[in-house]
């Protein structure tokens, strides 16, 4: 929530997009390439943690925040760095902070990589993009939900 305010972006965009990344989970690594179909090689990038962060761009999020000690394995930084990386989405390539959609794909490809659409040749990214987008919204209406019957004083009462 903390970020979400901080940044103007909805919960349930931030939260779509960190179990899509990680699945929730918080020392998540991308899998390692293959050495003759058998050994384990080098991973293919640097990606770790909840948001699954690149090295640059999470050092571009820390020195942009001052958030020198913040972390890719700790929830409130990577929900604060999916806030921080959407609002500069929307800054530089205009996409509306409404859209989880658009901004998954700027997420993945990068944003100058979203403007150059290097996602129109890959199908199989839309159709990810496409669920994280659902899921956001399942999400917002789920939090939206709990709000009203806490906001109404029966989220204690199981007969109202």
């Amino acid at each position: 929530s903390d970020a979400a305010d901080s940044w103007d972006v909805s919960e349930g965009l931030i939260l779509s997009f960190i179990r899509q990344e990680s699945s929730f989970v918080a020392d998540a690594k991308p899998p390692r390439t293959k050495i003759l179909w058998v050994l384990p090689g080098p991973r293919a990038s640097s990606a770790y943690g909840y948001p699954q962060a690149k090295e640059g761009t999470w050092s571009d999020y820390r020195s942009d925040t001052n958030s020198y000690l913040a972390e890719r394995d700790n929830f409130r930084d990577a929900a604060d760095f999916v806030g921080w990386y959407v609002d500069r989405a929307y800054r530089i390539a205009g996409i509306p902070k409404s859209d989880p959609y658009r901004h998954y794909l700027a997420y993945h490809e990068g944003v100058g990589g979203f403007q150059r659409g290097t996602f129109k040749s890959k199908r199989w990214l839309m159709g990810v993009a496409k669920r994280v987008d659902q899921k956001a919204r399942s999400y917002d209406n789920q939090l939206a939900s709990c709000r009203d019957k806490f906001d109404s004083g029966s989220w204690w009462n199981p007969f109202s």
